[in-house]
């Protein structure tokens, strides 16, 4: 199972989605965590006063993370989870160490 997560650090969730200029790509494997890649993405928030919303940006991550089964950060706007619900991108928001929280999800998932 392949999940994208938002870490500014490699060691831990703590992230804004729309702050992410890239995702670190997890596969979670019978309690096993291994880092595979990362993957750039353009910036959902621009900081723009309108903040109009920005389906393009987000259907250009979507199909970035293709063949993850979620997405976990630290925070993301109803908008954008929207969005990638529709798109079929599962976002998690979750705290913490990047290992313990995917073998966790992984579990329930």
């Amino acid at each position: 199972m392949l999940f994208a997560v938002a870490s500014r650090d490699g060691k831990e969730i703590n992230q804004h989605f729309g702050h992410v200029e890239r995702f670190l790509i997890y596969q979670v494997e019978d309690e096993v965590v291994t880092f595979l890649e990362e993957r750039p993405v353009e910036k959902y928030c621009r900081f723009d006063p309108e903040h109009p919303l920005r389906a393009h940006t987000l259907k250009d991550t979507a199909d970035a993370l293709k063949g993850c089964r979620a997405v976990v950060c630290s925070m993301i706007g109803e908008a954008p989870k929207g969005e990638l619900e529709r798109l079929g991108v599962e976002p998690y928001v979750i705290e913490g160490e990047i290992e313990p929280v995917l073998k966790d999800l992984a579990k329930v998932l």
